[in-house]
């Protein structure tokens, strides 16, 4: 799965977890359009505890051989004690005053953008592998619900009874050192390929960031399509708070965002054999709903 002379697609190895969980960890914890915004305070104490505890959920998704990362073969290590190993995690999680930067400088290995992945009739998923992830940043198992309520397919479409057909993306992160590049589209699209060689029919994926919904839905390899199928419109969504008054918890990520950022939480699908999208009419309302 070689994409071009300098970077390489190749399949996530146990060997791989650490860098994995800690490019997923430094993307979401400093670089998402959601999550220092919403969390905002402590940000290397989150980091370090977001870490650890994707442990569970990283492994899980590196054992199903369905997890690929895009590798940069003319990468040059910033230590030399990452050389004899091809590569080297050296965070260390009791300094709590590194910077965003310096925790980036550590991070002395070749992956560089990762796309994690399971089936979706996999046996052993009870969603347990999400809660110490969840306790991390809470808002998230907000995004997951409210998104999944406002998906008006069938069940059968993305939740199949047998393996094999339906591919459930759970992590899609790149390097702030090498965003910019088209690293994320490289490796989606490699790894689209490779799962309609295996004979899947589909794939589902969450997104909270716009450049990340044009990969999965424009400019697609061949014989494949995508489509948004259920949206949240953070900038509106309201709860009902304890005291019983109505809250906006997601307003403040809006204030420091640009108009286009509505809504922020997408669920796409991508059809690689003629799955049918819902309609665009259904998909507005999915929108609105909440």
């Amino acid at each position: 799965m070689t994409s071009n002379s300098r970077f390489q697609v190749r399949p996530l190895l146990p060997e791989h977890i650490p860098w994995a969980r800690v490019i997923i960890t430094h993307s979401n914890i400093f670089h998402s359009p959601v999550w220092p915004i919403l969390y905002p305070t402590d940000l290397t104490c989150r980091a370090y505890a977001f870490f650890t505890a994707s442990e569970k959920l990283m492994t899980l998704n590196t054992l199903t051989g369905l997890s690929y990362g895009l590798f940069d073969t003319q990468y040059t290590f910033k230590h030399p004690s990452s050389i004899p190993t091809g590569g080297k995690l050296h965070w260390d999680l009791t300094n709590t005053a590194a910077t965003p930067q310096e925790l980036l400088h550590q991070m002395d290995f070749p992956l560089v953008s990762i796309a994690m992945a399971h089936d979706a009739a996999e046996p052993r998923r009870d969603g347990s592998e999400w809660k110490e992830v969840i306790d991390i940043l809470p808002r998230l198992a907000t995004l997951f619900g409210e998104v999944e309520k406002n998906d008006e397919r069938d069940e059968g479409i993305w939740k199949p009874k047998v393996m094999g057909e339906v591919i459930y993306r759970g992590g899609t992160s790149t390097r702030a050192d090498y965003e910019g590049l088209g690293c994320a589209k490289m490796l989606a699209h490699a790894c689209m390929r490779e799962w309609k060689g295996r004979g899947y029919r589909g794939m589902q994926v969450g997104v909270a960031h716009p450049a990340v919904v044009r990969i999965f839905t424009e400019g697609l390899p061949q014989g494949m399509r995508g489509s948004v199928v259920a949206r949240l419109d953070t900038r509106g969504y309201e709860e009902v708070d304890a005291e019983g008054g109505r809250v906006r918890p997601f307003e403040v990520v809006h204030r420091w965002s640009p108009p286009w950022s509505k809504p922020l939480h997408w669920r796409s699908s991508l059809m690689v054999m003629g799955m049918p999208p819902i309609p665009s009419s259904q998909i507005m309302r999915s929108a609105h709903q909440g």
